[in-house]
Parts: C-alpha cells; sequence; structure tokens
C-alpha cells in the first residue's frame, strides 16, 4: 500500500511540475523563446519550434500524469526530458554561460553562478527521481489508465496482485 501511495504523491507532484512549468511557458512565448535561444545550442531556425514545442509537452504529460493516463509512458518520456534538460544546464554551465534557465517561466541572459546552475541541476534530479519511481511503480490510486490504476482497499490491492 506503501508503494501506491508514494506512486500517487510521485505522479500528482510530478504532473504539477509539468503544467506550472509549462503553463508559465505557454503563457509567454515570446520569453520561452528568448530563453531557449539564450543556451545557444541551437540554430536560429529550431529556436521557434523548439519554444513552441517543450511547453505543450509538458502541459500534455502533466494532464496524463495528473488523470493516470499512461502514467508509465509518461513517466518514461519525463526522464527523456528531464535527461536532456539536465544536459543542457550542465552545457551551459560547463561554457561559462551566464542564463536563466527558463525552466518555470522567464530565462535568458542573467547574472548567476555556480550555486544557481547546481541547485537546478540537484532540482531537476529531484524530478527525475519522481519519474523514474513511476517508470518502476506507475499503478496508483485515483488514477484512470486500466494499466496504470488501483484502489485504496486491501480488497482492490488483493484482485491486483492475481
Amino acid at each position: 500500500m506503501a508503494i501506491r501511495i508514494v506512486s500517487l504523491v510521485a505522479r500528482l507532484g510530478l504532473a504539477a511540475v509539468w503544467l506550472i512549468s509549462g503553463g508559465l511557458k505557454f503563457l509567454d512565448p515570446v520569453q520561452t523563446k528568448i530563453a531557449v535561444r539564450a543556451y545557444q545550442l541551437l540554430p536560429e531556425s529550431l529556436v521557434g519550434p523548439v519554444a513552441m514545442a517543450l511547453p505543450l509537452i509538458e502541459i500534455i504529460l502533466g494532464l496524463l500524469l495528473l488523470v493516470g493516463l499512461a502514467v508509465r509512458a509518461s513517466a518514461v518520456v519525463s526522464v527523456l526530458v528531464l535527461v536532456v534538460l539536465i544536459g543542457v544546464i550542465i552545457s551551459v554551465w560547463a561554457r561559462g554561460l551566464s542564463i536563466d534557465c527558463g525552466c518555470f517561466g522567464g530565462g535568458g541572459a542573467a547574472d548567476v553562478g555556480a550555486w544557481d546552475y547546481l541547485s537546478e541541476i540537484l532540482r531537476d534530479i529531484g524530478f527525475l527521481a519522481l519519474a523514474v519511481w513511476l517508470c518502476v511503480f506507475p499503478r496508483s490510486p485515483l488514477a484512470l489508465g486500466q494499466g496504470s490504476r488501483v484502489g485504496f482497499s486491501v480488497e482492490a490491492q488483493s484482485s491486483v496482485a492475481r
């Protein structure tokens, strides 16, 4: 039962992260484009499409996790997205750029130090841990997806075990 409760908390927590992050970026597309450009990793022709796609991907992941549909698949995609985001933050830090990550809106040139990058990486590793947990234990109460659903009761738990 404890695993199911931890899975519920992980699912709702990661859903909140994606919905807040994606929602803030979606509401300010100009700033999101500035944030994506600040990483200096993409050719200019890809900055706009990535700035448009990333918030939508985050919102879709957040909605799927919130309602409990395709939890394992959403968790796998979350792991991939978070690994990429951690990688680009490490890249920016290693290249000596000074930018705000734009992870929760904003972004672009900023006066940041090593601690800022380290704290962003540690925060994202925490989110990554939630996603990995859901890859392993995707079933939780209140999920709508057949492969993700499990009840709170002992009777429901025993029926899942069969």
